[in-house]
């Protein structure tokens, strides 16, 4: 078709637009394709996965299917019917092998103490020999164990039942549902969660405060030196990127030890007597974290302050502000956006961190991210691992979701 075919015919014209618009879209589409398609594997399946794991109870319902239809209609509050006896002897007995039993005992167990041998010696006594009806099953497991009439391991069982289940998201809230199904808190003495949550939040402020306060001016300086000059040194700040995490950490612990270079130093310049305790507290942590996300808050800083033009700090000089004032009131507004930019990634990267607090803190600093590694390598409760860590993308999203609003309410008064 020629162009003054095309030109002549305004309706094939626009077709034929629509038509080359398309196909550079669907160019366009094939070469991110494989990059949508590495994201999903890599990154939105595991956190689907993550968030269904956090919400999933499979256990209890594989494992007892007629006991929980036994204990359908039963109050919860008097002993179960002989027929929620028998029903626990015959799921029981119909587990393939005793890892199956094992998953079961750890998940009533982590509702109720002593589930777990509770389960095992019943599971290892079968088959009860001479019972035959559902009283004689009762009788027999009674016998066998007394804690079978204490309705708090049938409450357990009942309240386990479903196969999807809100209680690992509402544990990680210290918050629970009662025999009955009601939301309440946790006992005081059992509420570990928001404290941890609050100590992550409070160690990542300070890390992110004290990473703004040291490469505020370090950012700026680099922003005034010579490109060449402003190289050399920014390769300098990127060592740290070069270096495995544990390297740094145990270099820092030969430091910060009490006869290290730090404690030895100090003692040699006569400003302290005794060495420092600087080693599995808060103030290692803090020390280690801010010197690994450092970079991370110089890089934002000076690519906003290589684009602030010089030529208003000396303009408002020459009109008669301070030095100082004009800094403040002219030059630092405008680099908001890296100040914001580089606190978020601060912050966010710090609520997740692992390493640095089981290695150089105490008890009372490890951070949330630790105990999800607990639940998954020592308690092996993949569920509360799981809500753990879906409480951690929540607060992430959410620090976004400020972020965000904070950037536009800025855009629009400006």
């Amino acid at each position: 078709m020629t162009t003054a075919t095309l030109i002549a015919n305004p309706l094939t014209l626009q077709r034929s637009l629509a038509r080359a618009d398309r196909q550079r879209k669907l160019r366009a589409f094939a070469l991110t394709l494989p990059l949508l398609v590495f994201l999903a594997l890599t990154f939105l399946i595991p956190i689907a996965a993550l968030l269904k794991r956090a919400i999933e109870n499979p256990e209890v319902a594989n494992a007892l299917p007629r006991t929980v239809v036994a204990l359908e209609r039963w109050n919860r509050e008097d002993l179960p019917p002989p027929e929620a006896f028998a029903a626990v002897v015959a799921d029981l007995g119909a587990l393939p092998d005793s890892a199956d039993a094992g998953a079961l005992a750890r998940r009533l167990n982590s509702e109720v103490a002593g589930a777990r041998s509770l389960v095992m010696n019943a599971y290892k006594a079968l088959p009860l020999e001479g019972a035959a009806t559902p009283a004689d099953i009762k009788a027999k497991l009674i016998a066998l164990d007394e804690r079978w009439t204490e309705t708090r391991y049938w409450q357990a069982i009942a309240k386990n039942g479903a196969r999807w289940t809100p209680d690992y998201l509402l544990a990680s809230l210290d918050l629970r549902r009662g025999a009955q199904g009601d939301l309440e808190r946790m006992p005081p003495d059992q509420r570990v969660f928001a404290p941890i949550l609050v100590r992550t939040f409070e160690i990542s402020a300070i890390v992110t405060l004290w990473c703004l306060l040291l490469g505020y001016p370090l950012a700026y300086w680099l922003s005034t030196l010579p490109a060449r000059q402003a190289n050399v040194l920014m390769i300098l700040v990127l060592v740290p990127f070069w270096t495995s995490i544990l390297v740094r950490v145990a270099a820092w612990i030969v430091l910060l030890q009490s006869a290290g270079l730090v404690n030895r130093g100090l003692i040699g310049l006569g400003l302290i007597d005794q060495p420092l305790a600087l080693l599995f507290n808060r103030t290692g942590v803090i020390i280690a974290m801010v010197h690994i996300l450092l970079p991370f808050m110089i890089l934002p800083l000076y690519s906003v302050m290589k684009s602030v033009p010089p030529t208003y700090l000396r303009a408002a000089i020459s009109l008669g502000s301070p030095p100082l004032a004009a800094f403040f009131r002219v030059y630092v507004p405008q680099t908001y956006p890296g100040i914001g930019a580089g606190a978020l990634l601060v912050f966010i990267l710090s609520i997740g961190y692992y390493v640095t607090p089981a290695l150089l803190g105490g008890a009372d600093d490890q951070m949330l991210s630790y105990y999800v590694a607990q639940y998954t390598n020592v308690n092996v409760n993949w569920g509360m691992a799981a809500a753990l860590g879906a409480l951690l993308l929540a607060a992430t999203l959410v620090l976004y979701a400020v972020y965000r609003r904070v950037v536009k309410s800025e855009v629009s008064l400006g």
